[in-house]
């Protein structure tokens, strides 16, 4: 394994305000921060929206546990798979031609201990012959990792792996990854790790429509990519607040107006339209690049 870049190595200590300082925050306790922070009883669970009908100038809204409500603004961040995506735009997700193997370890200075050593409390980028591997850390002493390789849109289903069996996903990272290092076996030793095939596609990078009055997007809902950027949730957060704001300004004279400064805003972030963004990647507070 060679490492080309180590920022551990550079004893470079950044803080708040400093150009590129990262703060490190895992989603889980980021999740229950936000959560927490709202009144009883804002969000309301077991509410999966099936359905979605358009009523005059108001919204029918169907779930999965049998109720409905009417709504006059929809906001649609129900994800990559959203039921709300197309009321607002008919353009549709792109196989990027990559599919990523997502696993999890827990303690791992016990299960993975040398690659726990490698990652020191950081994040791991790992690249050779059109292949990656992805390790990250988390605070609780788990890590997430991801193997990453060019595939057929179907392999998850054509490959003939089980994938609650670690044995298997072993040997079949042992074939594809042979020109790998041994030490990354460790990743697929424990029974206890069951893996999660991901397709990845992402939303054409030129899209655009046009601002409606009571209905808009936010996050994957609006702009799916792949996760190797790590921009994703802090894109989806940006859009929160800045559709916030413009709901509550009084400057514009109605939702649609709003909306639709909102939408100019996100779509000038969206790769391809020329300009670069740079967020707070979450889960990155070092890394390493090796091969």
């Amino acid at each position: 394994m060679n490492i080309r870049l180590d920022e551990h190595g550079s004893g470079r200590k950044t803080d708040f305000g400093d150009k590129g300082h990262r703060p490190e925050i895992d989603r889980g306790p980021l999740r229950d921060l936000l959560l927490n922070s709202l009144q009883p009883g804002t969000v309301v669970w077991d509410s999966q929206v099936t359905r979605l009908e358009q009523l005059g100038a108001q919204w029918q809204i169907y779930f999965g546990n049998g109720s409905h409500i009417t709504a006059d603004l929809v906001i649609g961040a129900d994800g990559s798979n959203s039921k709300i995506r197309p009321f607002v735009t008919d353009s549709k997700p792109l196989w990027t031609g990559v599919t990523l193997l997502e696993g999890a370890l827990k303690d791992s200075a016990k299960t993975a201990p040398h690659i726990h050593e490698l990652l020191k409390d950081g994040k791991i980028f790992a690249f050779g012959n059109s292949q990656a591997m992805f390790v990250s850390s988390k605070g609780d002493g788990s890590f997430g990792f991801a193997a990453s390789f060019r595939s057929a849109e179907s392999w998850a289903k054509d490959s003939g792996i089980n994938f609650i069996d670690n044995r298997q996903v072993l040997d079949w990272f042992k074939k594809e990854y042979a020109q790998w290092d041994a030490t990354w076996w460790e990743l697929f030793d424990s029974p206890d790790t069951i893996f999660i095939p991901r397709p990845q596609y992402c939303m054409p990078l030129n899209q655009h429509w046009e601002a409606q009055s009571n209905i808009t997007l936010l996050g994957d809902a609006a702009h799916w990519m792949p996760p190797f950027a790590g921009e994703g949730v802090n894109m989806a957060m940006l859009d929160a607040l800045q559709l916030s704001e413009v709901l509550t300004d009084p400057k514009f004279s109605d939702s649609r107006a709003a909306i639709a400064h909102y939408e100019k805003q996100m779509f000038a972030r969206l790769p391809g339209s020329g300009r670069k963004l740079y967020l707070i990647p979450i889960g990155c507070m070092a890394r390493r690049l090796c091969r």
